[in-house]
């Protein structure tokens, strides 16, 4: 007696879609992933060559990861699919695109050809490029043990995405590689200090602020800067944004609370 053949059921139309949707936001960080590393690649294949175009295309490549980046949680929330598996790959995606391919890219740009004549001044321009990914790294470790636990109109220290788009920005306006030792100089200080804060307890706005006219009203101003100052606006974007948060933050320690104070540092 031949034994009862197993029939396998295919997955239905509805549930070939309900897994799609699962996939979505993953794919999009996918996306995201893809962007840092183009970025990287065409860094360091450009980094003996000094094009500026490809130097400023790198940079946009991490602007288009920082959109992607945006992008995964906004589709996980629409389409109902967080999952713990997607904030894993988010977190891993980060450390990838928006600490070690700005730290890259600010490396080739900045040290390599000038490192050619000045290797002390290579190695130190490695190093001060290594302490951004590790203090974007330990950013990244502090904020997902922290959710839940601070305030979350503010971010305790820069985020790692506004750090990677403040030095990129530095590209994005000036794209051809540095020529003295003077720039290379100060670009190490602004790594460094970029890093620094991205470790502070400096608190910095986040985009769950109340919106108001005054949020808007800044809003269109930047967007007239922006189409003005195109490429080099970005750069004044984050003086002025990393400068108004500081003043913000001393303002809060002298008891100042125009602007509300975040909940667990009010007396």
């Amino acid at each position: 007696m031949k034994p009862p053949m197993r029939t396998t059921l295919k997955p239905s139309r509805r549930q070939r879609l309900a897994r799609a949707r699962f996939a979505l936001p993953s794919f999009v960080t996918l996306l995201s992933i893809a962007c840092g590393f183009g970025s990287i690649v065409i860094a360091v294949d450009n980094a003996p060559i000094g094009s500026a175009w490809d130097y400023r295309l790198a940079a946009i490549l991490l602007v288009l990861a920082g959109v992607f980046d945006a992008l995964d949680g906004f589709v996980a929330r629409a389409t109902g699919t967080s999952s713990e598996f997607g904030v894993q790959l988010d977190s891993i995606a980060d450390v990838m695109n928006f600490g070690c391919a700005p730290a890259i890219l600010l490396y080739c740009y900045g040290f390599v050809q000038l490192g050619v004549q000045q290797p002390a001044l290579l190695r130190m321009g490695a190093l001060a490029c290594f302490v951004f990914v590790a203090c974007g790294a330990l950013r990244l470790a502090r904020f997902n043990v922290s959710v839940g636990h601070t305030d979350p109109r503010y971010f305790v220290g820069m985020p790692i995405t506004a750090g990677a788009a403040c030095v990129a920005s530095v590209v994005l306006a000036w794209p051809a590689p540095l020529a003295t030792s003077a720039q290379a100089y100060l670009l190490m200080l602004l790594v460094v200090g970029v890093g620094s804060l991205m470790v502070s307890t400096i608190r910095f706005p986040s985009s769950k602020q109340p919106k108001n006219k005054w949020i808007w009203l800044a809003i269109a101003l930047s967007l007239g800067l922006l189409a003005w100052l195109q490429t080099r606006f970005f750069a004044l974007f984050f003086v002025f944004y990393v400068s108004a948060t500081v003043l913000l933050n001393l303002a809060w320690r002298q008891g100042w609370r125009g602007i509300a104070a975040p909940v667990d540092e009010r007396h």
